[in-house]
């Protein structure tokens, strides 16, 4: 057991509840989502028993007083453990186009026209607004500046940093589904044809060294770095938190596998990314 820090995540229906949580999903937040008030005091002890420490939550507030009382519930919380609440707000005519574009039916439909029910929206939610630790207006923001928005307010001891996985595969094996890049490494002298090379794979010594002596490999390892060192912060900037990068040759046993492995090696000191490095067919049959 041990004190949790707890976001509570509240705000107007539309305004990016679901967006907020899958953005403290990816910073590393455990989440929970539409959790009605009335049981938080029941969740409160498994999560204290658990190794989760930074939790967000949701509170289901789309019944009112039907699911408990949110800020009674909040404070009971708090004299146990840290606790901050984010209000989501956004303009009424960005949360009517919403609606009106997704069809979705708001809460608060029953108060009358669109405008109505967001209006009883905000009466409800004013005193948690009042308390909010911190409020952000979602009207202009992209889920990539959201994320951004919650990282700084949330993550200030910690930064957030961009997950990229090199994936070496071989062509005739298919293309991995996930990639958000590919470079295509079959234009290296392919050290399966070269008899005591061809058993072994791009991560023995014999086989790097025959790839890299390939008149082709260092200028292309020079610009493929470059390219990446240009690209991988913008993705973090934009608010992406993982990426694949996909290096493929024929097999995916020699040359994709070397040139995986050493872009791994060259962005594995970059503070702002964690790198890994996956080896999906080097194992296959040759």
């Amino acid at each position: 057991m041990g004190s949790l820090r707890i976001v509570f995540v509240t705000g107007l229906s539309g305004a990016g509840l679901s967006q907020a949580i899958k953005s403290f999903e990816d910073l590393g937040f455990y989440c929970i989502e539409h959790l009605p008030p009335v049981v938080l005091d029941a969740v409160i002890p498994a999560l204290e028993r658990s190794s989760e420490r930074d939790v967000a939550i949701a509170l289901d507030l789309r019944s009112g007083d039907e699911l408990g009382d949110p800020a009674g519930a909040i404070d009971r919380v708090a004299r146990a453990h840290e606790t901050h609440v984010l209000f989501l707000d956004a303009a009424d005519d960005l949360l009517v186009r919403r609606f009106s574009e997704t069809r979705r039916r708001h809460p608060h439909s029953a108060a009358g026209s669109l405008h109505e029910a967001i209006e009883a929206d905000r009466r409800m939610l004013a005193p948690l607004r009042e308390r909010a630790d911190v409020v952000i207006d979602t009207t202009s923001l992209t889920s990539g500046a959201l994320k951004e928005r919650i990282a700084a307010a949330f993550l200030r001891d910690r930064p957030v940093r961009l997950t990229t996985t090199f994936v070496s595969f071989g062509f005739k094996f298919g293309v991995p589904t996930d990639v958000d890049l590919l470079f295509d490494v079959r234009f290296l002298r392919n050290p399966n044809y070269v008899p005591e090379l061809a058993p072994q794979t791009g991560e023995d010594a014999a086989v790097g060294a025959f790839i890299a002596s390939d008149a082709s490999f260092a200028p292309f390892f020079a610009k493929v770095t470059d390219l990446l060192e240009y690209l991988l912060p913008r993705y973090l900037a934009e608010g992406k938190t993982q990426l694949t990068i996909g290096i493929g040759c024929t097999g995916g046993r020699h040359r994709s596998v070397y040139v995986g492995r050493r872009l791994r090696q060259h962005f594995a000191e970059d503070p702002r990314l964690d790198v890994a490095f996956e080896a999906r067919d080097v194992a296959r049959a040759a």
